[in-house]
């Protein structure tokens, strides 16, 4: 069994150095600088137990694979590259291969289902970062990060408790679940914070928007028929497996949407999470205010190339008050 991680990020990353370095059969695809990186040279891995020094195979795009019939593709690109994405695993030849979505939100399943038959979502915890070409770290401790994983839309096979068992052999902890979307939504609420963490810095003072943005989304998934799972910090198995450790010289300065505002990639996943909220809302009759504010407000505040913190929280309320009277939002007057 061969494990494909698309997309050597962060997480894509610290996955596949804690694989490689337990003796698994990995490949990579990168870009950019991280694949320029890992051609010539070992991806280094910092967590609380120490530097992890491996090589990851990695190659540019999945035309230069030869698939197996027993390789496992985990998709762990951000939700904007996912079509791209999907589109170049199925002219390269993959088909029966099971596709894992081990990413944010719960868009990503529907479109690789729309493409392949066999289809598995995967929540993931894990505090990793990834900002230097070569180098990712993670903060999750005892395990580097905590996994449900399912079949898409429900149920689960042998694809599922095999990534469970290589996800428990190498640092990880993966547990199959039959009802894996409903632990994406629950992940999903929670990710519903990263536009505020981006917007207004970490650690910063934000109101009640935290509140009344997963108050709005609940009522959304509530009037939609859709259950979740509480997978916040307080979950037994969140505080028993995975807490936030302590790594020299290295400080988490925030999340997956932060983390690409600092990359300055001019695009954020924030369509797939709050706008998500918002598109569940318009399917339904509803209105989402709040996190369709956010959604468009993150895309201008990447568009811009700004950094974490961009605005003060007065100054959210000034933008929302002036989206609200449907003027189109200008970080740069607040």
């Amino acid at each position: 069994m061969r494990i494909i991680v698309h997309g050597i990020g962060a997480v894509g990353g610290t996955i596949a150095a804690a694989l490689a370095e337990a003796g698994r059969d990995v490949l990579g695809i990168a870009r950019g600088g991280m694949l320029e990186a890992l051609k010539d040279a070992p991806m280094t891995l910092r967590h609380p137990g120490g530097d992890v020094t491996v090589r990851v195979p990695v190659v540019g795009h999945p035309d230069e694979i030869d698939f197996r019939p027993d390789d496992m593709i985990c998709l762990t690109m951000k939700s904007q590259d996912t079509g791209d994405a999907l589109r170049a695993l199925r002219a390269a030849g993959v088909r029966e291969q099971p596709i894992f979505c081990l990413q944010n939100g719960i868009a990503n399943e529907p479109m690789a289902l729309r493409l392949f038959s066999n289809v598995h979502g995967v929540t993931v915890m894990m505090p990793a970062t990834y900002t230097v070409p070569g180098v990712v770290v993670c903060h999750g401790t005892p395990k580097l990060g905590l996994f449900d994983i399912g079949r898409f839309p429900s149920g689960h096979d042998a694809a599922d408790a095999a990534l469970a068992r290589a996800f428990g052999e190498s640092g990880m902890a993966g547990f199959v679940h039959d009802d894996v979307m409903a632990s994406k939504r629950g992940k999903l609420l929670l990710n519903l914070g990263n536009a505020l963490e981006a917007s207004l810095g970490r650690g910063t003072e934000r109101g009640d928007w935290p509140e009344k943005v997963r108050a709005e989304a609940e009522g959304v998934l509530g009037a939609a028929g859709l259950a979740w799972d509480d997978v916040g910090m307080d979950m037994p198995r969140r505080k028993e497996l995975m807490q936030m450790g302590e790594i020299p010289g290295e400080e988490r300065f925030g999340g997956s949407t932060s983390q690409s505002l600092v990359r300055s990639t001019g695009r954020v996943e924030t369509d797939y999470l709050n706008g998500e909220i918002a598109w569940l809302a318009r399917m339904h009759g509803m209105e989402a205010p709040l996190n369709a504010f956010l959604t468009d407000l993150m895309a201008v505040i990447a568009a811009h190339g700004a950094g974490p913190g961009a605005l003060s929280l007065a100054g959210l309320d000034a933008e929302f008050a002036r989206w609200q009277a449907g003027a189109a939002i200008d970080i740069a007057a607040t």
